[in-house]
């Protein structure tokens, strides 16, 4: 398969179930049994810090050669992945409040998942001196990774990441909105972080 064969374009209000799917399909049983991040991003849109102009989905194109970013319609092609990012901030060791995007939830098609078409360049957010709120320092940090799009942007500063609020949801409310889909089966899995 020929990874230069996508199109990346704006999230449609119309492509919103879809994308939930895809999401609930890519993250089931990853992190715990069954998943919340389907629903994260539904309660996400409509939160303040939500970046609406980076809200992106991507497709496999049938007929096309290159990567294309699009904005309009991207219906002709396969959706197999999306990616948002919600505004934040890292509470500096130094007092100092750092504003940063948070980007997530990102997933890929199951079937394509390891293939090269997720993050890339991403580095241990420890080596860059930014430690995960509420995580003991003894615990497995892997999952928090970074990358500075200005290079330097984080030179100088240590300090705890803030996750923005929204991302924290009810299991009530994931259940009740899980229902609005087809039933799959919850299992705990070696690996599995909750």
């Amino acid at each position: 398969m020929n990874k230069n064969n996508i199109t990346i374009c704006l999230e449609k209000k119309e492509d919103y179930r879809e994308v939930e799917n895809l999401i609930r399909e890519s993250f089931w049983n990853v992190y715990r049994p069954g998943c919340s991040e389907h629903y994260v991003i539904n309660v996400l849109r409509e939160d303040p810090a939500f970046v609406g102009e980076l809200d992106f989905v991507m497709y496999l194109n049938k007929n096309q050669n290159d990567v294309e970013f699009n904005t309009s319609d991207c219906k002709d092609s396969e959706l197999i992945g999306q990616n948002m990012f919600m505004r934040t901030v890292i509470e500096a060791d130094d007092g100092r409040t750092i504003p940063v995007l948070t980007m997530g939830p990102i997933c890929i098609t199951p079937s394509l998942k390891r293939r090269g078409y997720g993050k890339s360049g991403f580095d241990y957010s420890s080596n860059f001196g930014i430690r995960y709120h509420d995580l003991p320092e003894d615990a497995d940090a892997s999952f928090f990774l970074c990358k500075e799009l200005i290079p330097g942007y984080l030179d100088e500063i240590t300090g705890v990441y803030q996750t923005p609020k929204g991302y924290y949801v009810e299991d009530s409310d994931v259940e009740e909105f899980d229902k609005e889909f087809p039933y799959k089966e919850k299992l705990k899995l070696p690996g599995q972080i909750f």
